[in-house]
């Protein structure tokens, strides 16, 4: 069985580095015409010349409705994009007790209301053109393990488990498939500059398996789950975190 993606046209947002980054290069290694959002529109554009086979980088900051909603539409082949990765996350560490109200509207707005965003404009278009297209979130294991210093980004990750369900309830009928993977401790630029490094062997104590995951880990599902070969699949949560959260 080999993923094949020839003739879909994918959106990865956040996809200017890290795990998005190499999203979009799997996509666009399996066929796909990729387009490659980011608040970091340079970022973005530097990484579709790395990646190649014609991707696109744009500048779009996901938490804007009228730049996702122009973003799609202008990404769109035949009325509708295939495939939407809803990847655009920040990830700060801050503690509980320096947690105020605009820094919890800021990440639920990042990590969670973006993806409402891009799945409302990128579902409607799908029915739109009669397209049998897909969504796939990028969750967080943190949602089922908890994280101390970042109680607003676990909330958000929780948030985007529940709407990948519910969306996948939604739009079932039409065809469209839901899905969500959740990354556990991966070599990304978040872990390099978090400033719990001293605490993640604990973390890979916690694993079946010792070490970190590679945002190529994460793509390689990814890749999987909006193709054919996962059409059978819609409402899932997979985790791919080398056995640490074992549900």
């Amino acid at each position: 069985m080999s993923t094949s993606l020839e003739g879909r046209k994918a959106v990865v947002t956040g996809g200017a580095q890290g795990i998005g980054k190499a999203i979009a290069k799997a996509l666009a290694d399996a066929g796909a015409k990729v387009v490659i959002s980011d608040i970091n529109g340079e970022g973005a554009k530097a990484a579709a010349a790395d990646i190649g086979h014609g991707a696109v980088g744009v500048t779009c900051d996901s938490t804007k409705v009228d730049q996702v909603e122009k973003m799609l539409e202008d990404a769109a082949e035949n009325g509708a994009v295939d495939i939407l990765v809803n990847n655009a996350s920040i990830v700060p560490y801050v503690a509980w007790d320096d947690v105020d109200l605009a820094h919890w509207q800021k990440i639920i707005d990042t990590n969670l209301t973006s993806v409402f965003i891009a799945s409302r404009k990128a579902t409607d278009m799908m029915r739109a053109a009669d397209r049998k297209g897909t969504v796939l979130n990028i969750g967080s294991n943190a949602f089922y393990a908890g994280t101390p210093n970042m109680s607003a980004y676990v909330a958000a990750k929780g948030g985007v488990v529940g709407f990948t369900r519910g969306l996948a309830t939604e739009v079932g009928k039409y065809g469209i498939r839901v899905n969500a993977v959740m990354p556990g401790l991966t070599e990304s630029d978040g872990v390099k500059d978090s400033p719990h490094n001293d605490s993640f062997g604990f973390v890979e104590m916690l694993q079946a398996m010792p070490g970190k995951g590679q945002p190529e880990d994460i793509a390689k599902v990814v890749a999987f789950l909006v193709s054919d070969d996962a059409g059978w699949m819609t409402g899932q949560c997979v985790a791919v975190d080398a056995g640490m959260i074992r549900l």
